[in-house]
Formats: structure tokens, C-alpha cells, sequence
């Protein structure tokens, strides 16, 4: 599965972002029982693994001149819910990508 998130934050911005926010993954999964660990491979690349409800995902975040993508191999178990999952990537990639609020 593969979804782009547009920015135009530039490379170093998001880099500095996902850097910052990356421990907010596991809040965003439903359940609230997820373990996630994610490994910067590279300068624009972050290895991302989840375990949730029985299931493990794994993938990689891209971090391109114009967009955010995300890289994730679903098991053939949860192929059918690939709509939603996809959605919730989207969104909460999104949400990662706004600037922090300032309290």
C-alpha cells in the first residue's frame, strides 16, 4: 500500500517533524494497545513497524521534495480493510505534518 501526503515544508522541515512526532504513532492506531518502533534508515527514510491486535505491519516513510510517502505491507489478513487503513495514514500523516501548536 502506498500513500503520498502533499507538503511544501521542504525536505529538512518534515524531516525535523516526523523526528519531533514520530512517538505520536502508536496514538493514533484504535485500540490503544499498538507498539510501534520506527529506525531512521537514512536521511529521508524511516523504517516504521507496528504491532496491533495480533497483526504486524511494516514499511517505510520517504521523505520527498513534495510529498510524504508512506510505504506499508499489509498481510493478505487485512487486505480488505486497505481503504481504511489507507485513510487513517493520510489523516494522521497529515497531522504530523502541521506545525506544533505553541501553548
Amino acid at each position: 500500500m502506498r500513500v503520498a501526503i502533499p507538503h511544501d515544508l521542504g525536505r529538512e522541515e518534515v524531516r525535523k517533524r516526523l523526528r519531533e512526532r514520530s512517538h505520536e504513532i502508536a496514538d493514533h492506531i484504535p485500540g490503544g494497545m499498538a507498539q510501534v518502533a520506527t529506525d531512521w534508515t537514512g536521511e529521508d527514510t524511516m523504517q516504521i513497524n507496528v504491532s496491533a491486535m495480533g497483526q504486524d505491519l511494516s514499511g517505510k516513510v520517504n521523505v520527498e521534495d513534495t510529498e510524504l510517502v508512506f510505504e506499508i505491507a499489509l498481510p493478505l489478513a487485512l487486505s480488505f480493510v486497505e481503504p481504511i487503513i489507507s485513510s487513517a495514514v493520510r489523516q494522521q500523516g497529515q497531522k504530523m505534518l502541521e506545525a506544533p501548536s505553541q501553548d
